[in-house]
């Protein structure tokens, strides 16, 4: 980001097939391994899968041969597996439509606070901006739109983390390092963690100063969004203040909410 001038999730979440009687059993198992994938940081094993997903073994090697043929996951040289390029293309069609929804949204934002508002996905280890309508401060916020950042030292990622369980945020800090953006960046596990007891308590997560010096950030995660999503108001720290806090926070939720309800209808429609 730059500046420039003009609810604690218990980790038993097993996912099963849908009770769908029209539904493809091989098919929604195949999407089911592939989020157990993506939750486990982007490469697993055989027997984790196996735990994970509560499938047989045989049942994971077929289904896992089959999306290797497809390059929708790879075997690596020790024998794991890892997400395939393929999905790339895929993850970032999908976020187009959902940013064009997101934009009414995020200009009611604009319009309320003053500040820039952004949407924001947990993609692996990061976070990957997706959409954002900027204020028309002549000193305000601006992310690029596809930027991708660190997780630990952003609002947007920080409200994403709090909606999983200790022990995969763990393993995700472990692999990302939880480098220093600026001297006010959290770069402990246990202090992150703390971080993300408040924002579950408070319902929303605060960026002070922590990924650019100056900036302050108010982000709160958008409930029962298809994939894990987080929507944001950032601005100079001399604006986004407190007391502004206060006031944007209520608005956000709202925004948030009805932002779930308008991604629940497009979902209805398919």
């Amino acid at each position: 980001m730059t500046v420039r001038k003009e609810r604690d999730v218990p980790p038993s979440d097993v996912r099963k097939p849908a009770a769908n009687g029209g539904g493809v059993q091989s098919l929604e198992r195949a999407f089911a391994l592939l989020e157990h994938m993506a939750d486990a940081g982007g490469e697993t094993g055989l027997s984790e899968l196996a735990t994970s997903s509560g499938l047989p073994l045989p049942t994971i090697h077929r289904l896992m041969r089959t999306l290797v043929a497809c390059g929708y996951v790879r075997q690596q040289p020790n024998r794991r597996y890892a997400l395939g390029p393929r999905l790339i293309r895929l993850g970032e069609s999908a976020a187009r439509p959902l940013a064009t929804w997101a934009r009414p949204h995020l200009a009611r934002l604009v319009e309320a606070t003053g500040e820039t508002a952004n949407m924001a996905l947990l993609d692996g280890d990061d976070v990957v901006y997706v959409a954002q309508v900027p204020s028309r401060h002549s000193m305000r916020m601006f992310t690029e739109v596809g930027r991708r950042v660190l997780p630990h030292s952003t609002g947007v990622g920080k409200a994403l983390l709090a909606g999983l369980p200790d022990a995969e945020v763990r393993a995700l800090l472990r692999r990302t390092g939880m480098p220093a953006a600026t001297e006010r960046t959290i770069t402990t596990p246990d202090a992150f963690l703390e971080a993300l007891r408040e924002v579950r308590e408070n319902g929303f997560a605060v960026d002070d100063n922590e990924q650019e010096i100056g900036v302050r950030c108010i982000a709160v995660l958008v409930p029962d969004s298809p994939t894990a999503a987080a929507i944001s108001v950032s601005g100079p720290a001399g604006r986004v203040t407190e007391a502004a806090t206060e006031k944007m926070v209520p608005l956000l939720q709202e925004v948030a909410r009805d932002l779930s309800t308008a991604l629940a209808g497009a979902r209805g429609e398919v």
